[in-house]
């Protein structure tokens, strides 16, 4: 397993995290392990487990203060991941990419700038989400002309939207 990286280096120091009551436990473990190795994390809840919560009221906010700057990258967390990762894809410039493999926890950002990863807290244990999580940290956007072409198609696609 990869031992999370420290602060110091990657200039990612703000992690924003999310979850509702099927990821609130992985996303719970996740954001103490960060917080220990030197991350601000800012928690977008749920704080509290409750089953009847929904994630949308968790990641979207956190998707909203990826785009705006606040936080430098996310992690939400639902049953699947699925929802999660649906969700945040509505708001405009989040790149949010259902993780549940090493190489796309890598590749998602250095090919695509992912700014969000979701994972599924019914589906991926602590040590493998640890390890996609420090992968996803640690990675950095290749900005090669192919990458930024593609990602400015999809940028249209968002301005069509408003």
């Amino acid at each position: 397993m990869i031992d999370p990286i420290k602060k110091n280096s990657t200039s990612f120091k703000k992690i924003g995290v999310a979850a509702d009551h099927a990821g609130f436990e992985l996303k719970e473990y996740l954001a103490n392990i960060l917080r220990e190795a030197g991350y601000e994390v800012t928690d977008f809840g749920n704080r509290e487990l409750k089953p009847e919560d929904d994630y949308p009221d968790y990641v979207i906010p956190l998707a909203y203060t990826i785009t705006n700057g606040i936080v430098d990258r996310g992690i939400a967390v639902c049953g699947s991941g699925v929802g999660a990762c649906i969700a945040a894809n509505k708001v405009a410039g989040i790149r949010a990419c259902l993780i549940h493999e090493k190489f796309s926890a890598r590749q998602g950002v250095e090919d695509d700038d992912m700014n969000m990863i979701c994972l599924g807290g019914k589906v991926v244990g602590h040590s493998l989400a640890l390890e996609l999580t420090t992968i996803f940290l640690k990675a950095k956007y290749n900005d090669e002309e192919r990458h930024k072409r593609r990602l400015a198609r999809i940028a249209l696609l968002e301005d069509v939207k408003k």
